[in-house]
């Protein structure tokens, strides 16, 4: 009785390794597959950007104001986003709860 009891016990180890050994790779599969599709989009974001920028510059007549437009957009993002960080972060937290105990 007592050794089908260790035996048990000792599969029941080896059975949580692997499942936190899953787990794990399972969400740093995530973080690689988020990490690249984050650095792909804010190049081609930053690109965009530069072409919208130069585009806006050709009608106003001056690059670098067209340029400096785009710029001012984006701080005033960046002010909205700071206004809402609070919720932003609960979202955040949540979803990444979600995911890690799903």
């Amino acid at each position: 009785m007592v050794e089908t009891l260790k035996e048990f016990l000792a599969k029941r180890i080896e059975l949580l390794k692997m499942e936190a050994t899953e787990k794990t790779v399972i969400i740093l599969a995530f973080f690689v597959f988020s990490g690249l599709f984050i650095l792909m989009f804010l190049v081609f974001v930053i690109l965009l950007n530069i072409g919208l920028g130069l585009i806006l510059g050709h009608y106003i007549g001056n690059y670098g104001y067209g340029i400096l437009l785009i710029a001012g957009f984006y701080l005033i993002f960046v002010f909205i986003t700071l206004l809402f960080k609070n919720s932003i972060k609960k979202r955040v937290a949540n979803f990444f709860l979600k995911f890690i105990n799903s």
